[in-house]
C-alpha cells in the first residue's frame, strides 16, 4: 500500500477507483524483487534448505495481499503492489532464492485462499490472534496498534464515540472486534450504538471521512498515521494508539513453510535489511527484536 503518486484525500474516492482498475484483483502479478535486488539481499543457504520441496522447486513464493493499506501494502502508479511489507516479502524471497508472485485479493479472502492452497503466504497487515491461529500459523514480524483519525479540528475520543459513524475496512480487527465491542459498550451504558460503516478497502474508508460520510476512521496505527500525513491537512489522529498486537504472515498450518520464512526474516534482521526497510518507510517504531511463530496469546 505505497503509492508512487500520492493524491490528497479529497481525491481518494476517485483515485481508489482508478488504481483498482489497473490490475485484475484476482490475477497474479510477478514480483520483480526489485527492492530486494536494490538492497543486494544475498541468499541464505541455511534458510533455503528449510523450504518444502514443492515450494523450492517452484522457484516462487505465491503471496496473497490486499493492496489498499498504505504504507504497508498498496498499488503503485502502474497498479502493482508496493509498500514496506511488500519490500519485506521480496527480501524474504530473495533470502530463500525465490521470486515473489502476488495476487491482489480482498482482505477477507486471503486466509481462505491460504487454507485452500491458493497462496503460500499472506502479506496484508494481519494481527496475530489466537482465533486466527486456529486456522493458520502466523509468522510474527512487527507490532502495531489501533488508532483513530477524524476531520481536522473535530477530534473524537475513541472511548466516547457513541452515536457516531465509524469507517472501517471489512474483515479487519477494527471491523470484527474492536468497533463492535465499543458499540456494545455504548448500548450497555444506555447510549446510542456506534454505526460501523464497512468498506472493502481502506482507501474507501479513509475517503468516507475526508468526504464527510463518516465521523472517524479506525485502522492499524501506521496506516492511520500515513493517511493523516497524506491528507493535506484534512485529517488528524484522534486519541492514542491502543490494543497493540503482533503483525503475522499467515501460512497453512503445519505446512513446513514456517521455519523457512522465520529463518529468512531472522536473517534479514541480523544483516540490517529489516531495519533498513522499516526506516525507509518511517515505520521502524513497530520493529521487534526476534522473529516468532504464533506468538500471540490472546
Amino acid at each position: 500500500m505505497t503509492a508512487k503518486s500520492l493524491a490528497p484525500l479529497a481525491l481518494l474516492a476517485s483515485a481508489a477507483l482508478l488504481l483498482t482498475g489497473c490490475v485484475n484483483n484476482e490475477t497474479p502479478s510477478p514480483g520483480s524483487s526489485g527492492s530486494a535486488a536494490a538492497m543486494t539481499v544475498e541468499k541464505d543457504d541455511a534458510a533455503a534448505k528449510l523450504l518444502p520441496e514443492d515450494v523450492a522447486s517452484s522457484g516462487k513464493l505465491v503471496v496473497g495481499t490486499d493492496a489498499t493499506y498504505a504504507p504497508n501494502e498498496f498499488k503503485d502508479a502502474d497498479g502493482n503492489p508496493t509498500g514496506w511489507e511488500i519490500e519485506l516479502a521480496d527480501a524474504m524471497a530473495a533470502k530463500l532464492g525465490l521470486k515473489t508472485e502476488y495476487t491482489i485479493s480482498k482482505f477477507d479472502n486471503i486466509i481462505p485462499g491460504i487454507t485452500g492452497g491458493k497462496y503460500d503466504v499472506g502479506v496484508s497487515s494481519f494481527f496475530d490472534t489466537v482465533e486466527r491461529q486456529q486456522q493458520v500459523d502466523m509468522i510474527d514480524y512487527y507490532t502495531a496498534g489501533i488508532q483513530w483519525a477524524a476531520p481536522k479540528g473535530k477530534p473524537i475520543d475513541p472511548d466516547n464515540a457513541c452515536g457516531l459513524k465509524l469507517a472501517v475496512q471489512n474483515g479487519t480487527t477494527e471491523a470484527l472486534d474492536d468497533g463492535p465491542a465499543k458499540s456494545e459498550a455504548c448500548v450497555a451504558a444506555g447510549k446510542p450504538a456506534i454505526e460501523l460503516l464497512g468498506y472493502d478497502t481502506q482507501d474507501d474508508a479513509t475517503a468516507a471521512v475526508a468526504l464527510g460520510r463518516a465521523d472517524a476512521l479506525s485502522a492499524d496505527s501506521p496506516v492511520t498515521q500515513y493517511a493523516v500525513a497524506q491528507s493535506d491537512g484534512k485529517l488528524e489522529t484522534s486519541g492514542d494508539v491502543y490494543s497493540v498486537f503482533l503483525y503475522g504472515m499467515p501460512i497453512a498450518k503445519d505446512s513446513g513453510l514456517g521455519e523457512a520464512l522465520k529463518a529468512s526474516l531472522q536473517s534479514l534482521m541480523d544483516d540490517g535489511t529489516y531495519t533498513e526497510i522499516l526506516k525507509k518507510w518511517g515505520v521502524d517504531q513497530g520493529a521487534i527484536d526476534a522473529i516468532d511463530i504464533n506468538g500471540a496469546t490472546e
